[in-house]
């Protein structure tokens, strides 16, 4: 496939691996890349700047071709891992969760791409003004932290693609081949998916969480965090119930912080504790029925696109 996405990061098909907190290891990464898409590695949840060194490694000894690292802002200092990323030459860094300004002129001295994930236009624009070389945008149907403005997907992304002139990528909710398709008819160079690759052989996430995801239906997902503005969207749970019933009592923010630690997200997603924790998971759960391997996912996905494709074409035809 050759969108602006492919030619500008040098992949083959335009599918990004989102950045899966304590998910997004060298495998999985890897295996998305090995693809023809592009994997990341999520340095923000390892345990500092040698860690992130040694998923580096070990993803260029899975693969030879083209990964990112993502950055989530907010959590806390990330300069160390930035600087780990650059020093590495990796050729893409992704920017999530908060102002790319601080960071961005460092990216594109070093000749990296910046991509920054966003929720709006005018992130998206702020982002453009800055250098990046792609902008993500997440609609509300999306796993883990979304904006806060509650726009789709559909919607987001075309008003993204009128809004800028570098390639669009839309996000949230999307997990097969006639999404992808739709995306590309939106004029989005190509999709990020996240939920969608928790649920591949190649992530390290514990096989209960895989299985409740295909378990699980659309609407069966929870909104967390909305006190706080920054909403996230999880799989239920006994302990997302306490989450929301204590966000509807609460008087002070201080009082869900122990709630919500990162260390309850790590149990549940990688341990398997899923009552006493929570997961990350879009509404793209209601698509979800199996857990294939990171390339027989791709290959379906793109045959479904040119079936969708073709469809539309004939479609087309027969009016005429």
């Amino acid at each position: 496939m050759n969108t602006p996405l492919t030619t500008r990061l040098n992949i083959r098909r335009p599918i990004i691996q989102g950045g899966l907190a304590y998910l997004a290891r060298a495998e999985l990464a890897a295996a998305v890349s090995n693809a023809g898409g592009l994997g990341q590695i999520t340095a923000t949840t390892l345990n500092g700047p040698h860690e992130l060194e040694a998923e580096i490694t070990r993803a260029r000894s899975l693969t030879d071709k083209p990964f990112a690292v993502n950055l989530a802002l907010g959590h806390r200092p990330i300069d160390d891992l930035l600087e780990v990323a650059l020093n590495a030459r990796i050729p893409v860094i992704s920017l999530t969760g908060g102002n790319p300004a601080p960071y961005s002129e460092r990216i594109l001295a070093s000749g990296a791409h910046l991509m920054v994930l966003v929720a709006g236009v005018r992130a998206a624009r702020k982002a453009e003004a800055l250098g990046a070389s792609v902008v993500i945008g997440v609609g509300v149907e999306g796993g883990g932290h979304l904006g806060r403005d509650d726009i789709g997907t559909m919607v987001l992304t075309r008003r993204l693609v009128d809004a800028v002139n570098i390639p669009v990528v839309a996000s949230g909710g999307i997990g097969d081949g006639r999404q992808f398709a739709a995306a590309l008819a939106l004029g989005a160079a190509g999709v990020e998916m996240g939920t969608r690759f928790v649920a591949t052989q190649e992530c390290i996430a514990h096989q209960l969480y895989k299985e409740a995801l295909v378990a699980h239906d659309m609407q069966e997902t929870a909104i967390i965090e909305r006190s706080l503005g920054r909403p996230g969207r999880t799989l239920p749970s006994p302990h997302v119930t306490n989450i929301l019933e204590t966000e509807a009592k609460l008087s002070r923010s201080e009082d869900l912080l122990p709630l919500i630690r990162g260390e309850l997200n790590y149990q549940a997603a990688v341990d398997g504790y899923l009552d006493e924790g929570f997961v990350w998971a879009g509404q793209v759960i209601g698509l979800i029925h199996d857990i294939p391997t990171v390339a027989e996912l791709m290959d379906r996905m793109e045959d479904e696109a040119k079936q969708g494709c073709k469809a539309l074409t004939d479609a087309w035809q027969g009016s005429s």
